[in-house]
């Protein structure tokens, strides 16, 4: 199956005029939910929505937009990775309880066995995260 995607491995396009619109990060939520719902593994719907809802958040704010989701399940873990427009280092910011935004990445380091980025070249960057089922 070279080239295709599994019975685990799911991926969803963003359209290109809702990507900066924040009813897209509810979209995405909802594919997280239908996913691992098809998947039997609803037990991981919570935390994969919070992740990704923060991941394609940032994408919105600082990476030009969302262009992709896709989830990933093997054996004991669930990788979300979205994929962006912008090649911009997303970057951990310094506790401040009163600042409205910034805890995103923290929420997602919590969560999350692992995270990171990589720029497979051109105009995009993928922003993973790894969930331990």
């Amino acid at each position: 199956m070279e080239g295709r995607a599994s019975e685990c491995d799911a991926v969803f396009p963003f359209h290109q005029h809702t990507a900066l619109e924040p009813a897209c990060v509810a979209t995405a939520r909802h594919f997280v939910d239908q996913t691992l719902g098809a998947w039997g593994a609803v037990e991981l719907a919570f935390d994969a929505q919070l992740v990704v809802s923060e991941l394609v958040t940032n994408a919105m704010r600082h990476g030009g937009g969302a262009a992709q989701l896709r989830l990933l399940s093997h054996r004991a873990e669930l990788a979300c990775v979205v994929t962006d427009h912008s090649h911009t280092v997303p970057v951990t910011a310094a506790p401040d309880v009163f600042s409205e935004y910034g805890r995103g990445l923290r929420l997602v380091d919590a969560l999350c066995t692992a995270w990171g980025w990589l720029s497979p070249g051109g105009a995009r960057k993928l922003v993973w995260a790894i969930i331990a089922t």
